[in-house]
């Protein structure tokens, strides 16, 4: 069915329900960056396939609204002639709430699923359309409502994630959180974010591509846990071990119906931004509700000390499963037909056949040439491009391992490539050095560290349009909060444990697209009569590319930081090599 049959659908449904404009997110009502098939109602609508978009549909008009990590994507995906791209951040670009107040008249009415937007954002998308007297109704359901032969929810089996990789049991982290919850005085603790149901319970699932998460609400008090599920996900062993817990289970699907049973005078702890608003409109109104940021989400982002042990282990696996790949690249390019699809498969398997590896943690973003300057390229088969012995190949990858989760990018060159690329690559490597070496006060937020990774980009009048670091899971997601290094404050601190990425890059329309990403560790470096002070610890091992380096422009702190890196990565992979890789891996490491 094409794009313009789909919209005509919803805009029949629309008018049969005197609605004159319809929001449609990306969320799911764990509001997931990575929804499953079934949510996937935006991408079903305007065929973009991007993690993050919003499409707006009014009876005449639809509009898709995405970040810059996305132009290039949206604009080969999207039916430019049923749908109008609005790239967000650019300038005379408004927000959607702003262009439904200059395409609607007052008394219009705006619907958007509750259950796919946070409250945060619904309370954002009220205010800023209630100065034009436009109503907004979060308890209709149009879009998915119109969805023909939609995908079930997924019904996989739940799987245990074992004490030995998680480091603290189900028992102790919900003694931790106990803790939390009796010095608020909080009565009722509501998650519904995926990741954080796993985290807490040590479960993964095989519900969402590349995240090991599984569909279902929970809800703590002192004396249970009551966990919202569809019971055939659960094996007899797992259901035994959570009885043993106090963990009683229920219906996914009367997950709501619980929540208005809460006593008047409960207190209900809530993060804003990660429950949906259909979520808190079922909390009777007479409960006090504390609004913060999740309790979960920030206890499992201070790894333990198990967790960055057993990740260090991980990222040794995967540096080595990125030394055969980036050999095999070297070797192979120019001799056969080598696809941007094909090197993926190929990374894929070299990871595969490390320990503990249970899958990707995203679809590998494999960019040859212009391709590298689509940030979140995903390649298909009509896209799909010869690599060629010239150039520049960009890939971004990870993997899913049972002690950690990946996330590692590469820009390599292939052969002949633009004198400019030499510049804007050691640029970007002199943004990613300068992150890597911080050290800052305890207290330190993202915001403050993210001109360090800038700086020299800027100063050539360069920049990039997507965040420096992002937050990853532990065997759980690749992107996790709450700490982000970019240009925008969301108010946390770096605290020591949290493992965080290092990836600035820059990107040429056209041409090329360079990017260098390692994970990074916050720790405690010093305490002094000013207080603590903190720095990063580099976890991945994997070369990055000389020969695209111009040494001139490097400091020698620079090229020491780079030496002494390229020395801790051989040390630590050669001696797991056969010859033929330890050789490659010693010509790959030597220094500058």
């Amino acid at each position: 069915m094409q794009t313009s049959d789909k919209l005509l659908l919803l805009r029949n449904k629309m008018v049969e329900l005197g609605i004159d404009a319809c929001i449609i997110p990306s969320g799911d009502p764990h509001l997931s960056e990575y929804p499953s098939q079934h949510w996937k109602i935006r991408e079903w609508l305007s065929a973009f396939t991007g993690s993050a978009g919003t499409l707006v549909v009014t009876a005449e008009e639809a509009g898709l609204w995405t970040d810059s990590r996305y132009f290039l994507q949206a604009e080969d995906e999207l039916d430019t002639q049923s749908i109008t791209l609005f790239k967000e951040g650019e300038k005379g670009v408004p927000q959607y709430t702003e262009w439904l107040c200059e395409v609607l008249m007052p008394g219009s009415r705006v619907a958007v699923n509750g259950a796919t937007v946070s409250v945060s954002l619904l309370r954002k998308i009220t205010r800023e359309l209630r100065k034009e007297q436009i109503q907004i109704d979060s308890s209709v359901t149009l879009a998915e409502d119109v969805w023909e032969a939609r995908p079930p929810i997924p019904d996989n089996t739940v799987i245990i994630h074992d004490d030995k990789w998680s480091g603290q049991s189900r028992a102790e982290k919900l003694e931790m959180l106990r803790r939390e919850m009796k010095r608020d005085g909080v009565t009722h603790y509501i998650t519904a974010a995926l990741d954080e149901i796993a985290w807490l319970l040590n479960l993964r699932g095989t519900d969402v591509p590349y995240n090991p998460v599984f569909h279902a609400f929970l809800m703590v008090e002192f004396g249970t846990v009551k966990l919202f599920i569809n019971p055939h996900k659960l094996t007899a062993q797992i259901a035994r071990k959570l009885d043993g817990d106090d963990i009683r289970v229920s219906l996914y699907e009367n997950f709501e119906a619980h929540l208005k049973e809460i006593p008047d005078d409960a207190s209900v702890l809530l993060d804003p931004d990660r429950i949906n608003s259909s979520i808190y409109a079922s909390i009777p109104p007479k409960c006090t509700k504390r609004e913060q940021t999740s309790y979960i989400t920030s206890l499992k982002a201070r790894k333990n000390d198990t967790e960055i042990a057993n990740l260090k282990k991980t990222l040794i696996n995967d540096g080595l499963a990125m030394v055969h790949f980036l050999k095999w690249l070297e070797d192979k390019v120019g001799e056969g037909e080598i696809t941007e699809m094909s090197a993926a498969e190929t990374l894929k398997s070299f990871r595969a056949a490390q320990p503990e590896f249970v899958g990707e943690s995203f679809r590998t973003i494999s960019g040859y040439a212009e391709h590298g300057a689509i940030v979140h390229y995903s390649v298909s088969n009509e896209t799909n491009r010869k690599l060629k012995p010239e150039g520049l190949y960009l890939v971004d990858s990870g993997g899913q391992y049972k002690g950690g989760t990946t996330d590692i990018t590469r820009t390599v060159a292939l052969g002949k490539f633009p004198k400019q690329a030499k510049t804007d690559y050691t640029l970007v490597l002199k943004g990613h050095i300068a992150l890597a070496c911080a050290v800052f006060p305890q207290g330190t937020r993202g915001v403050h560290l993210d001109i360090l990774a800038r700086e020299a980009l800027w100063r050539h009048g360069l920049n990039y349009g997507h965040g420096t670091g992002h937050g990853i899971g532990f065997f759980l997601n690749v992107h996790e909060g709450p700490q982000s290094i970019r240009p925008q404050d969301n108010g946390i601190e770096i605290e020591p444990g949290m493992v965080s990425s290092n990836e600035p890059g820059v990107y040429r329309r056209g041409e090329y697209g360079i990017r260098i990403e390692n994970l990074i560790l916050a720790k405690v470096k010093q305490e002094s009569e000013f207080g603590t002070f903190m720095e990063f610890e580099t976890l991945t091992l994997c070369p990055i590319d000389k020969t695209l380096i111009d040494k001139s422009l490097l400091t020698q702190q620079e090229c020491e930081w780079f030496n002494n890196y390229h020395a801790g990565v051989y040390n630590a992979l050669a001696p797991l090599l056969d010859e033929e890789h330890r050789n490659w891996l010693k010509e790959k490491t030597s220094a500058l």
